[in-house]
């Protein structure tokens, strides 16, 4: 596997647990609100192999688990025995993932490889190219989605609450999606690095933590699992 980047010691990506965070570069869609934008153009760093490894070797017994995320882990043909090395050494895993590789993860359940799915729904289907751009496909989303339920696998469902959704748009996404166990709403922050021409796309004021609050209890009658992530 190639990572460009590592967190050591998370408290909050993985629910529960106690976690070493693995960003994977290159990504198949071009959010304008990307986080991680240095992942997927310029990379100027890879992390070697050898300190991963070595650092997982000496913290096993103090980190519970490992996140893979990106970028897009699933466009790396490798993801599905590196996952079961991971667990080979006593780790829970997680996956981070914006849906587009339903074929992927279906042979990571097949597999038993992953412990928990985490799944971006990132608009509703009418306006997913708009918004995630590249190569976004809302139906492959959805297969991946639906995997997840038919294979009875933990995972959650995550939507960032940018400006540009409305709670008409939120109410559309929610009746797309199947129920799921947990629907993550997290709200918008503006991205350190993002391209000139996105500018008033990423300046748009985001919506107060309140409002997104009174979202949540409006999805709740489509989705009764919501979680607010602040």
């Amino acid at each position: 596997m190639i990572f460009a980047g590592i967190v050591k010691t998370s408290l909050v990506d993985y629910p529960g647990k106690i976690a070493t965070v693995l960003f994977t570069p290159g990504c198949n869609y071009n959010c304008f609100y990307c986080h991680n934008r240095s992942l997927i153009e310029d990379i100027e760093y890879i992390v070697p192999n050898d300190e991963i490894e070595s650092f997982l070797e000496k913290r096993r017994g103090l980190i519970d688990g490992v996140v893979i995320t990106g970028g897009e882990p699933t466009l790396h043909n490798d993801l599905l025995p590196y996952f079961l090395k991971l667990k080979a050494l006593g780790y829970k895993t997680k996956l981070d993932t914006n849906g587009s590789n339903p074929e992927v993860v279906s042979k990571l359940l097949d597999a038993n490889a992953v412990d928990y799915f985490a799944v971006d729904y990132k608009a509703p289907k009418t306006r997913y190219q708009e918004i995630c751009r590249g190569d976004s496909d809302p139906e492959l989303v959805l297969r991946s989605i639906q995997l997840l339920l038919e294979q009875k696998a933990d995972f959650e469902v995550r939507t960032t609450v940018i400006p540009q959704l409305s709670l008409e748009d939120l109410i559309v996404m929610a009746e797309e999606l199947p129920q799921v166990p947990r629907y993550v709403l997290n709200p918008y922050q503006k991205p350190i690095d993002f391209l000139e021409a996105d500018s008033e796309l990423v300046e748009a004021p985001a919506y107060p933590e309140k409002e997104i609050a009174s979202f949540a209890e409006t999805l709740k009658l489509y989705q009764p699992n919501v979680v607010l992530v602040f």
